[in-house]
């Protein structure tokens, strides 16, 4: 087990019959990365993102945070077609990508070993790429993201859906998360969270 996840963790990590992770900012330091795709996307059409204001929405689809901006700021915009932007710029951006590497610990140590699971408010082919440029991909015996589930973080769905497919109670599992969204879902999910921005604090890439 790494040294660097605090020690009263240890015990609920191995009396979880089932470990669920999020993806970004959790397993990957991603989150950086996303910020700014956003900044350069939101500055085309007009609408302003504040750092603060992005890690507070981490875990809501894409789509749904630019209706949100746009109906804030008084935007017209198509949120689908805006998103896809968004996400291509962080594409764009991905060779930046780096394993948060406390997490990937102890992902990497119990695979095989118990269930496993991701679970993202991320589009499926986002989060598979990232998966598969850390090389964790196959770790995982299931892989849940926001295509899924109609509700998203905070609710629970994304991680019952997780512990269904695990095929384990959510009272057994525990979460890994870095947003207060992803929190108040594992609360709501009755799963036990470890809150790694305890131990790990993110990359920050300047905005040219």
């Amino acid at each position: 087990m790494s040294f660097l996840i605090p020690e009263n963790y240890l015990t609920w990590i191995d009396s979880a019959q089932g470990i669920i992770f999020d993806c970004d900012g959790t397993l990957v330091d991603s989150m950086p990365i996303h910020f700014l795709a956003w900044y350069k996307t939101m500055q085309r059409y007009g609408m302003e993102l504040p750092e603060d204001r992005f890690y507070a929405l981490g875990g809501m689809p894409s789509h749904r945070i630019i209706e949100l901006l746009a109906a804030e700021q008084s935007v017209t915009v198509d949120a689908v077609h805006a998103a896809h932007e968004k996400e291509q710029a962080f594409l764009d951006l991905i060779h930046l990508l780096k394993p948060i590497e406390p997490v990937m610990a102890v992902a990497r140590e119990h695979r095989g070993r118990k269930p496993i699971a991701v679970a993202s408010g991320g589009f499926r082919r986002i989060i598979h790429h990232q998966l598969e440029l850390v090389e964790c991909i196959n770790w995982f015996d299931a892989i849940v993201t926001a295509e899924d589930t109609q509700r998203h973080k905070p609710e629970p769905d994304v991680f019952l859906e997780a512990a269904r497919r695990l095929g384990v109670n959510a009272s057994d599992c525990i979460v890994f998360e870095d947003a207060d969204l992803g929190v108040e879902a594992a609360k709501r999910a009755g799963m036990k969270c470890i809150d790694v921005r305890e131990f790990h604090q993110p990359i920050r890439i300047p905005i040219l």
